[in-house]
């Protein structure tokens, strides 16, 4: 399973992006899909994850409010809608799946298996 992550870039205190995460084979809606971000010289952290079904999503305190993560079937991705970004929100994303049998969302690094590249996003005046 191969995932890409795109949708980063440059943008300003209160901006918006969207992130989108597409499985290689087309089968995204096979798999619970989490984002994580790492800042530099920090740890990769959890920032959001989507159960299969799309019926269970959570959030970090740390951008509850601000981000929405939702299923695009259509599309084969899982998208992140980030708003009101900050300067604290700079980092690299990553998405990734977990093991087909977990259908439920997953809170850490290690509930996943699969991982994409990562996407850049900078918040910057």
């Amino acid at each position: 399973v191969q995932l890409q992550a795109s949708g980063g870039g440059l943008v300003q205190p209160g901006g918006s992006l969207r992130l989108s995460c597409r499985v290689s084979d087309g089968t995204s809606d096979y798999y619970a899909v989490g984002w994580f971000r790492q800042a530099p010289g920090k740890k990769r952290e959890w920032v959001s994850c989507i159960s299969r079904s799309g019926g269970t999503a959570d959030y970090a305190d740390s951008v509850k409010g601000r981000f929405t993560i939702s299923r695009d079937n259509a599309n084969n991705a899982v998208n992140l809608q980030v708003n009101s970004l900050k300067s604290e929100d700079t980092a690299v994303y990553y998405c990734a799946a977990r093991l087909y049998r977990y259908g439920g969302c997953g809170l850490t690094l290690g509930a996943y298996s699969y991982w994409g590249q990562g996407t850049q996003v900078t918040v910057s005046s």
